[in-house]
């Protein structure tokens, strides 16, 4: 944003992704696509009207920290332990399915061993923003249907989140075995830090002052980014901070109310995250990709129905339940597009092997969003006898 004003490039930023988002619902897409396609419209590869796509980027880190966080205070002990009795079989078997299919695909195009295992990573997992958001609160809340989408999404959340981590803590070569210490050392000392907090400062803060909705706004963004803090200073990262500060916060009551409250602070971030990764998105050098991510995209979308029929016909779903889980979780996920930003930040994954999984999760996002809503009740169904809110 050099020369130009920050308010103008805000005003440039959300009224872009407002006007394409408006698009997009009427086209019955996620507004994923509509922040990321903004980013590529007016960012510098496009009409260049924003065009320092590293402010942006580092302005949506933000996003990123209290994204963890808010998956960190969803994962309480009770809640995860029940899920994964369910469906940790399937979601694992089923993530080394994907993965090996899209590594396999990238190794075949030619792709060198680091590239083939950050593609292989990326997708193994599915969109919890459009799985949850195209399903109806009917099925998402009393049908076996939602209750193990929610737990394959939940696991996968928790996968990506360790993924992301440990690729947090990868620069270009192999990392030395003084920070693999640092990591050990400090990783559980900033967890008795997290917990002791929680437990003898910031519970009973909440308890005295639960009545000021201000302040309990205020308490939890500073819980967030203090935690995030001290991680950062203890040699790990603001992200393992953020998430570390949601889980020690999670099995208590006002996780929830922290939660929602917070909810419209994470999408404004958010929204700049993408339009960042939209505005680093070169088409030029998208389109020499252009084979391979489609392949991949394709081939998951295809794949995903039939290894989700075969792993859940064991679990009480019906085939056609089964079925319908595998297109809902078709597409590849917004964590594919945190994994390899924070890999091309550290330098350990190349521009090709960026612009491919950016390609494929989009193209992934587009076909999915178009085959559930055509198909299967939605909010946002073409047909008034599948829309279902």
């Amino acid at each position: 944003m050099h020369g130009e004003s920050v308010v103008f490039s805000l005003f440039l930023i959300f009224c872009g992704a407002a006007l394409l988002a408006t698009v997009a619902l009427c086209l019955r897409q996620a507004m994923l696509v509509a922040y990321l396609a903004s980013g590529a419209i007016l960012g510098p590869w496009g009409l260049g009207l924003v065009t320092d796509a590293d402010l942006i980027q580092d302005i949506a880190r933000i996003g990123i920290i209290f994204l963890l966080f808010l998956l960190g205070l969803d994962l309480s002990p009770q809640k995860f332990f029940r899920l994964l009795g369910r469906t940790a079989p399937v979601t694992l078997f089923s993530a080394l399915i994907f993965a090996g299919v899209a590594a396999l695909i990238a190794w075949g195009c030619g792709f060198g061993g680091g590239d083939v295992l950050f593609i292989g990573l990326a997708a193994c997992f599915s969109s919890t923003i459009i799985g949850l958001k195209l399903l109806p609160t009917t099925v998402l809340h009393h049908r076996h249907t939602g209750e193990v989408i929610i737990s394959v999404l939940l696991l996968q959340d928790l996968i990506a989140i360790i993924a992301l981590l440990a690729v947090h803590g990868l620069k270009s070569g192999s990392p030395p075995l003084a920070d693999i210490a640092v990591l050990f050392i400090a990783l559980p000392a900033l967890g008795a830090a997290a917990w002791l907090g929680q437990r003898h400062l910031l519970l009973r803060l909440l308890r005295r002052f639960d009545r000021i909705q201000e302040y309990l706004f205020l308490l939890a963004i500073g819980w967030c980014l203090g935690v995030a803090q001290l991680a950062e200073s203890m040699g790990l990262s603001y992200e393992i901070g953020a998430f570390t500060a949601g889980v020690a916060v999670a099995a208590s009551p006002i996780a929830v109310h922290i939660a929602e409250r917070l909810k419209p602070l994470r999408d404004f971030f958010l929204i700049l995250f993408f339009f960042g990764l939209g505005a680093g998105f070169d088409l030029a050098a998208a389109w020499r990709v252009a084979v391979p991510a489609f392949l991949i995209g394709i081939c998951l979308l295809l794949i995903k129905p039939v290894v989700f029929r075969l792993l859940l016909a064991r679990t009480a779903q019906t085939g056609r339940a089964a079925w319908e889980t595998g297109v809902r979780l078709g597409q590849l996920s917004e964590f594919s597009l945190l994994i390899v930003f924070v890999a091309r930040h550290n330098g350990v994954i190349s521009d090709p092997a960026f612009y491919a999984v950016q390609l494929a999760t989009i193209a992934s996002f587009i076909v999915s969003t178009y085959w559930i809503v055509l198909r299967y009740p939605t909010p946002i169904a073409l047909s008034e006898r599948l829309r279902r809110d």
